[in-house]
């Protein structure tokens, strides 16, 4: 509740916020340095009161709801927000899977160990983007996910273009760019038995709105980063955002059991980022550099080499840019 009252990043004094909060002054500094001790970014000013460093919108699930198409919102058996978690997505893998044709989501505002992929970690300040993880179950198992990722990218971008971004892109298999900076990412995980049906978790962090400060953390980690923000000329409300993405993944998730990847195969690559670019493909112990020729019906990537067209999958490979070459 103390968050909720700060959230108009306004000052607001402790006794104005201790009348509002039933509780003595005490408790509201100690509930500031806990707040601070999750990482939100408290101000205290002597005898003036405390304040946000910005507003925030706190993230409202009756908004999200209203964003999402009546018919989608039909298959969301689920929608839970916290305000802290590990991570949205060991959060869903951890639950019972829903039932075939019916979704499961996860938000949080606080994500303590966001995860990206090859097990690095996503960074997500308060406030400033969204950590959604939303499980599906399959019925015909793993075989045919493996391109899963690249339509959920499409899924994403569409929604950013909702919400207004102009110039998104992606970046095989798993990011979201804008003018070759990472505005997001995704990532895929799941159970799965042989035969059986498989229980995916979608996880999707977007950047809405960085700080300096919030870029310079995110950067410091090898990645150069953009927010919606950047794409949009102002940052759009998570809530309406969230919605939009959701509305998009669910209406993804059936088309892509129907159809798998041929469905999204044209889409994706009039967003490919790095198309006809010269790209370096980093392997476990090796590198090759050639031209990227987009990706073919399974979401392989297609490399053109001095050695003809070589193709590689997102579980053995990641793709570079070459900078300054044409």
């Amino acid at each position: 509740m103390l968050l909720v009252l700060l959230a108009d990043g306004r000052l607001h004094s402790g006794q104005w916020l201790a009348k509002e909060l039933a509780v003595s002054r005490a408790a509201v500094w100690k509930g500031v340095e806990r707040l601070r001790g999750l990482g939100v970014p408290v101000l205290a000013l002597a005898r003036r009161g405390y304040r946000l460093t910005s507003p925030v919108e706190m993230l409202d699930a009756q908004r999200i709801r209203a964003a999402v198409n009546p018919r989608r919102l039909e298959q969301l058996r689920g929608l839970e927000l916290l305000f802290e978690v590990d991570s949205t997505n060991t959060r869903l893998l951890g639950m019972a899977p829903p039932p075939a044709g019916r979704a499961d989501a996860c938000l949080g505002e606080l994500q303590h160990a966001g995860r990206g992929r090859r097990g690095r970690r996503w960074i997500a300040p308060f406030g400033a983007g969204v950590a959604l993880s939303v499980a599906w179950t399959f019925r015909d198992g793993a075989g045919a996910l493996a391109a899963l990722s690249l339509a959920v990218g499409v899924a994403v971008a569409r929604a950013l273009g909702r919400a207004g971004a102009q110039g998104v892109a992606l970046k095989w298999p798993n990011d979201i760019w804008f003018e070759d900076r990472k505005i997001g990412g995704v990532l895929i995980e799941l159970r799965a038995e042989a035969g059986g049906p498989a229980h995916v978790v979608i996880g999707v962090g977007v950047n809405v709105a960085l700080t300096v400060e919030a870029r310079r953390e995110i950067e410091a980690g090898g990645d150069v980063v953009a927010a919606v923000a950047d794409a949009c000329g102002a940052a759009p409300s998570r809530n309406l955002l969230v919605g939009a993405i959701l509305d998009e993944l669910l209406s993804m998730l059936g088309e892509f059991e129907r159809e798998g990847f041929a469905a999204f195969r044209e889409a994706w690559t009039a967003l490919d980022a790095l198309g006809g670019r010269p790209v370096r493909v980093l392997l476990a112990d090796d590198a090759v550099c050639g031209r990227a020729r987009g990706v073919d019906r399974d979401g392989a990537l297609l490399l053109e080499t001095e050695n003809g067209v070589r193709r590689f999958v997102s579980g053995e490979a990641s793709l570079r840019l070459i900078e300054g070459e044409n």
